[in-house]
């Protein structure tokens, strides 16, 4: 039996968890267990969003230092509004503004590897470069307007099913095919050994930049696809939407046991990142403090929990 707890110790993903359970436990026993199953779904809900976006993030990271899609919150913003627009709160135009939020999504992964792969631009300077690009179009297209996404879309991104939204459970669903697609399949294998070593990897017979082009087109589509359902979620697509989104899709990856040097991704921790990053906002701001301490605060404990995971991972 110590054996068995030994090894689920050892299991990057759980120290999220972990986090995620003690700061719930503070803040219900601060609040005195008032609004415990409220704090619950709103963390799986916002949570949700997180992970979306966080998907497509770890691989980009998984493909080794030095890659990071940075033009997360702009793609998020283009493919709201554009998808927004196009449905004008008209339900049989759902699928419609989906499949326009997924082609800005193939459109933002393409303009971002081809600054990448033939302009030589450093990923981090390319991605940033180019969200300033994507966003300076969202505010063309937008011109200021807030268009109120569709009834029906509304109704199914706000939806909650015994205490648990139903996107919520979709999005566990997608995390799951992805978990599978990174372990089992011929492409999760190539990325995680080209973020182990490129050369090597080559060497093989994996195509690398195939595989890097797919991966930053993932990503782009998954934040796009966030978009499109954060806007459904929060009654219409907004300039500033996708802004939190550009640090914390970095955090969720780094916090869920995936490693910044690449080679090594965790599916499974991204959902307790996610509920851990906002489930420690909402006990900071229960205990009344200030915005500064607040911020250095989430700073330490974020650093605290990379440090005991990143402990773990160096024992073994």
């Amino acid at each position: 039996m110590p054996a068995v707890i030994a090894r689920f110790l050892e299991k990057p993903w759980i120290w999220a968890y972990a986090a995620a359970i003690a700061v719930w436990i503070v803040t219900i026993g601060f609040t005195q267990g008032q609004g415990a199953g409220q704090v619950l779904t709103a963390a799986f809900t916002f949570a949700t969003f997180f992970v979306i976006v966080a998907l497509g993030q770890m691989f980009v990271v998984t493909l080794g230092p030095g890659n990071v899609d940075l033009s997360i919150p702009a793609a998020m913003t283009l493919a709201g509004t554009v998808a927004t627009k196009i449905m004008d709160t008209q339900d049989s135009m759902i699928l419609i503004g989906l499949a326009a939020a997924i082609g800005v999504g193939i459109g933002v992964g393409i303009f971002n590897y081809a600054l990448i792969r033939l302009l030589r631009i450093p990923p981090i300077i390319a991605t940033l470069s180019s969200s300033f690009v994507f966003q300076s179009a969202a505010i063309w297209y937008n011109r200021g307007l807030r268009i109120k996404p569709p009834p029906l879309l509304a109704d199914f991104s706000t939806s909650v099913v015994l205490g648990i939204p139903v996107l919520a459970i979709c999005v566990v669903l997608l995390a799951v095919v992805m978990h599978v697609i990174l372990t089992r399949t011929v492409y999760g294998r190539s990325v995680i050994a080209i973020g182990q070593n490129p050369r090597a990897a080559w060497l093989a017979g994996v195509s690398v930049d195939a595989t890097r082009f797919a991966t930053y087109v993932m990503c782009a589509v998954f934040a796009a696809l966030c978009g499109y359902l954060f806007s459904a979620f929060s009654g219409g697509a907004a300039l500033n939407m996708g802004q939190e989104y550009l640090l914390s899709s970095i955090a969720v990856v780094v916090i869920g046991g995936t490693s910044v040097a690449g080679g090594f991704a965790n599916v499974p921790g991204l959902w307790g990142a996610a509920l851990f990053l906002f489930l420690l906002v909402t006990m900071l701001n229960t205990f009344g403090l200030g915005a500064g301490v607040r911020l250095v605060m989430t700073g330490l404990i974020i650093i605290g929990v990379i440090t005991i995971a990143g402990g773990q991972r160096n024992t073994r």
